[in-house]
């Protein structure tokens, strides 16, 4: 669906993104990921053909995206980082007024506001003036706007920015929901957002591409070792005791204690990364005696993966 080769956006002296290569397949859900600063939104806005890039180009849906601009435009619904919203418009009036913008006849046009009203949770709220709605709802509005028309590919830059948690679960549900139903880019500097939505990801930093993949084969080729966690009832001797016997396994490579929490001591096993040496840990814990409370394979979160490529990049 899209196809980036050399991308790069420069002002004056200034690199906004340089050299960057990706593809994105139809049907994806993919984050863009990258600190402020670190040249997301100049990406968006030249795969939107809002920017013209300095070299390079991309191609959305086999179109160019600087000599077949109008052809790109048609095929994607775009929400920038700063919701063009009209705050004195009622939700299906500005919704009208994008859908002649873009196009829609004029016989298609009221069915075409009542699916992206229906699609994006607006029922309650068509004849609200948009000012007058919460920070949620026009955030709504706003994917409601870049889904009119139905275009292929949707490009949202920054979705849940400013919105209380409450909003937030409820537009990640809202994306959820239309990247069945098409290609999804989504932006952001928020690292659980990308990986509850997305099932794969690009990492940018400076402007440069770290890191293109899905989070599972990230996790995979940064993992040096596997890690244990082992949670014991605090009682006694238990936690030097448990830290012994957990030594004594082939395969462990170290064994340290974590914070005590009321009640409870916990160990963290840190083993080969080939090695998934649960079922011996409990084994053996139990054969001591040792109150055991919980054990799970902890996994490189999202934030690691992007602090360990960004380090990587600066050094």
């Amino acid at each position: 669906m899209i196809q980036a080769e050399n991308l790069t956006k420069r002002y004056g002296a200034t690199i906004g993104v340089t050299n960057l290569d990706f593809r994105v397949e139809k049907g994806e859900v993919l984050g863009f990921l990258g600190p402020n600063g670190a040249g997301k939104t100049t990406t968006m806005k030249m795969l939107t053909c809002y920017l013209p890039p300095t070299a390079g180009t991309a191609k959305v849906c086999g179109f160019d995206i600087l000599d077949q601009s109008m052809e790109v435009r048609e095929r994607i619904g775009y929400l920038p980082e700063r919701n063009p919203l009209y705050g004195d418009m009622t939700v299906r009036g500005y919704l009208d007024f994008v859908a002649q913008v873009k196009g829609v006849k004029p016989a298609a046009r009221r069915g075409e506001v009542d699916r992206a009203i229906e699609r994006c949770g607006l029922e309650q709220v068509p004849r609200r003036t948009i000012g007058k709605l919460s920070k949620g709802f026009q955030q709504r509005v706003g994917i409601a706007q870049a889904t009119l028309n139905d275009p292929e590919i949707l490009i949202l830059d920054e979705p849940t920015l400013g919105l209380d948690p409450k909003q937030i679960i409820e537009i990640r549900q809202l994306i959820r929901d239309l990247g069945g139903e098409k290609t999804v880019i989504l932006s952001s500097h928020i690292l659980p957002e990308v990986s509850q939505v997305c099932n794969r990801v690009i990492i940018i930093n400076r402007g440069e591409l770290v890191a293109a993949d899905t989070p599972e084969n990230l996790r995979s080729r940064l993992t040096t070792s596997s890690v244990v966690r082992v949670a014991l009832r605090d009682e006694g001797d238990a936690l030097a005791r448990a830290e012994g016997v957990i030594a004594k396994i082939d395969g462990v490579i170290a064994v340290r204690e974590k914070p005590r929490e009321r009640g409870m001591g916990a160990l963290r096993v840190e083993c080969a990364p080939e090695s998934d040496l649960r079922v011996e840990i409990a084994r053996s814990l139990v054969a001591a005696g040792l109150p055991l409370l919980e054990l799970y394979r902890e996994e490189l979160s999202l934030e690691e993966i992007f602090l360990q490529l960004v380090t990587e990049e600066v050094s």
